[in-house]
């Protein structure tokens, strides 16, 4: 089974995996949406981190020192990022972090990432303007947009054809721009909602 779903918030994220783990659904990996796999329903406890490694020998460690804490790594690569743990000796520590402040960090390291992104995407939206491929007169005159000759005179059925043919083509001539705006306040956004979990948990 597979669900889509989205979470800056880790505590929250744990909190449904464990209920899904309560249902019967245990977490097998993340990568398109969370697949899980059916079994006995079982009060699992997840915990999540974040976390890069330029090193293969790094990440392997990492996974290494938790496994000796009793947790088991179930998904998540050395450039991933998210990694997911779950708990296999009932006598290990309850959560994977020793203190706040190292919980904290994980959100710190999470902000940094979206907001690096976020730079990325900067120029390419000056680009788009400076070059006037952001266009926003077809805001006004949407039927710019359209390159079949005559379709404004058609009537009938056969303006319907013509107009539901090229819609999408001319959606996409006229606002793909808008992917590059989009995605830079959303990973602006990321960043400040992560940066805002960092501080609460460093507070509690």
């Amino acid at each position: 089974m597979r669900k889509f779903k989205y979470f800056i918030d880790h505590d929250k994220e744990e909190k449904w995996l464990r209920e899904m783990a309560n249902k019967g659904y245990q977490l097998e990996s993340v990568s398109f949406g969370y697949k899980f796999r059916e079994s006995t329903p079982e009060d699992t406890v997840i915990k999540i981190d974040y976390r890069t490694f330029k090193k293969q020998a790094d990440f392997i460690e990492y996974c290494t020192l938790f496994e000796d804490s009793g947790w088991e790594h179930i998904t998540g690569s050395k450039h991933s990022g998210t990694h997911y743990f779950r708990k296999k000796d009932k006598n290990s520590d309850t959560d994977i972090f020793s203190d706040k402040k190292s919980k904290a960090g994980k959100y710190k390291r999470l902000s940094n990432m979206f907001m690096e992104v976020a730079i990325c995407y900067l120029p390419i939206f000056v680009a788009l303007q400076t070059t006037g491929v952001i266009d926003l007169e077809v805001i006004v005159d949407p039927q710019s947009l359209y390159y079949t000759e005559g379709l404004w005179d058609m009537t009938g059925a056969s303006f319907w054809k013509a107009f539901l043919f090229e819609t999408p083509f001319a959606l996409f001539r006229g606002f793909a721009w808008l992917f590059i705006p989009v995605s830079l306040f959303l990973f602006l956004f990321f960043s400040y909602r992560a940066n805002k979990l960092y501080k609460k948990n460093l507070n509690e």
